[in-house]
């Protein structure tokens, strides 16, 4: 149920705000202060139409069809045309977290009074919002140029009673949706369908949805990295911090720093201070490095989505100060495509070390540990495939990082001939994090046996607290059993974001948590 009440004033929500939306149900506010800015963006509008003045979208076609005069009657039955036939996306229905993304995103684009909406129509989006009434929204059938045309389509259908929406985790018609929230089936008027349809906040709730899901992902590699070093009785040497204040790096200090805490106090390390090993391999001493990096793209991405989801990005603008309407392009998700892309290459790194590390691990040569982390081997293939899957997922991954930003396809009969392609870019970062959550699942789990071979050292009080939440939901590998059930256990305790308060300091949403931007 609902847990958590907002009120922000428009286009000042912070990183942290978004990542509660996405995570649990919230019933959102506006402040007061917004109620005046949209009335006159809406006198504007409707000022324009008494005049018999034109202006795109307003009371003209859409897209090629821009230069067609329609007749003030049929204003208001071009909204809903509009919206009816936009409508046409494709595939499973968007989670309930990305929903409430949108929801929330188009909320507070369409109150900063550039949008010459209705009151009403914002305060409909926020009631299906805090009454849990989710739009079904096909995932796939967006460019990400003339904004995400197509789902929000299927949003805005909601509001005139049509299509289909969730509800508790049932689907029910939209007019039994709306009977939830208190609303009734509404008319759009001049400029609502474009307003509602034009905007990047699908694209953006997705990628939102996967910066939030590569953060736990990012978290969770940093510890089962430095369970990982234990286990493999590896230096800390390359943590210290004097060799990465010298590259100057801010993500690769932090994380090296971030190491050097999850480390410290290891019987485990201590046990082999005097050892001949001069180095280890890169998987193990480069973790800062390719960590770090990818720390650093997760807070440009954030910074950048960020600014996005508090933008106004429909079309055309209104600007009641001036009385003018001008149309533009903000509805162009380039920056959200680019942000997605890097994250892409960010989230495929981090599982792609891990799997380097899982195969250390199960190496004897490399490991010192039994093959393939079982006792009889032989008898025993204890973590051999185990290791295959995450070769399996991180070769998918590899696929996924290839950057939408750079693909484009002309649509609209030429009119909206370069596209970004942001909605599936943000959409596959769901994919990417769920294949790496399994993979660092896997490293969590080789690491902890390795760890329990050096019994009865102990690691450093953090890993071993981190050690017990991994025993307390799967045993210690002594023979070959049903493999799966373990994997999922610990991939689903990745998602959770238990591990982030391990690396709180260093992820994007609480870095920016406390601003309003």
């Amino acid at each position: 149920m609902t847990d958590h009440k907002m009120i922000r004033k428009a286009g000042h929500f912070s990183l942290q705000d978004l990542r509660h939306i996405y995570e649990r149900p919230t019933v959102l506010e506006l402040d007061k202060s917004a109620h005046a800015r949209i009335d006159a963006a809406r006198d504007t509008v409707t000022g324009l139409i008494a005049r018999g003045e034109t202006a795109y979208g307003i009371n003209t076609g859409f897209g090629l069809m821009a230069n067609t005069r329609i007749k003030a009657a049929d204003v208001e039955k071009l909204q809903e045309n509009l919206v009816l036939s936009h409508a046409t996306g494709t595939g499973e229905p968007l989670s309930d977290g990305v929903v409430r993304l949108v929801l929330a995103l188009k909320s507070t684009s369409l109150a900063q009074g550039h949008s010459g909406v209705r009151p009403m129509v914002i305060e409909a989006l926020l009631a299906l919002l805090a009454a849990e009434v989710y739009p079904v929204i096909p995932a796939k059938g967006s460019v990400g140029a003339s904004g995400d045309l197509a789902p929000l389509a299927h949003l805005s259908a909601v509001l005139l009673g049509v299509g289909d929406v969730r509800h508790m985790g049932k689907i029910l018609p939209a007019t039994e949706g709306l009977a939830i929230a208190g609303l009734a089936p509404m008319k759009l008027q001049a400029k609502e369908g474009l307003a509602l349809l034009n905007g990047t906040q699908v694209s953006t709730g997705l990628t939102l949805a996967g910066l939030f899901e590569i953060e736990n992902v990012f978290a969770a590699a940093m510890v089962a990295g430095a369970m990982s070093v234990d286990a493999m009785k590896g230096s800390d040497v390359p943590f210290d911090p004097r060799i990465h204040a010298v590259r100057r790096q801010r993500g690769q200090i932090d994380t090296a720093a971030m190491y050097r805490a999850l480390l410290a106090g290891s019987e485990i390390r201590h046990s082999h201070d005097d050892c001949e090993k001069v180095q280890d391999p890169y998987s193990l001493r480069c973790q800062p490095q390719v960590m770090g990096a990818a720390l650093t793209v997760m807070r440009q991405a954030a910074e950048t989505l960020l600014t996005e989801a508090n933008a106004v990005t429909d079309n055309p603008l209104i600007f009641p100060d001036e009385g003018d309407i001008l149309s533009g392009g903000n509805f162009h998700a380039e920056p959200v495509a680019m942000a997605a892309d890097m994250l892409a290459i960010a989230v495929s790194e981090i599982a792609s070390i891990s799997e380097r590390r899982t195969s250390l691990l199960v190496d004897p040569k490399m490991s010192g540990l039994p093959a393939f982390l079982v006792k009889d081997g032989g008898l025993n293939s204890g973590f051999m495939i185990a290791q295959v899957t995450t070769a399996a997922l991180v070769s998918e991954n590899k696929t996924y990082a290839h950057p939408a930003s750079v693909d484009s396809i002309p649509t609209s009969a030429g009119q909206e001939d370069h596209v970004s392609m942001a909605t599936f870019a943000g959409r596959r970062l769901l994919d990417m994090a769920f294949n790496s959550g399994a993979v660092i699942a896997i490293e969590l789990l080789a690491a902890a046996q390795g760890v329990d071979f050096h019994r009865p050292l102990k690691s450093s009080d953090t890993l071993e607290k981190i050690h017990a939440e991994i025993r307390a939901r799967v045993d210690f590998y002594e023979e070959d059993r049903y493999f799966a059930p373990d994997i999922e256990a610990v991939r689903a305790l990745v998602a959770t974001g238990i591990f982030n308060a391990h690396v709180d300091e260093l992820l994007p949403s609480a870095s920016f948590g406390s601003q309003a931007l």
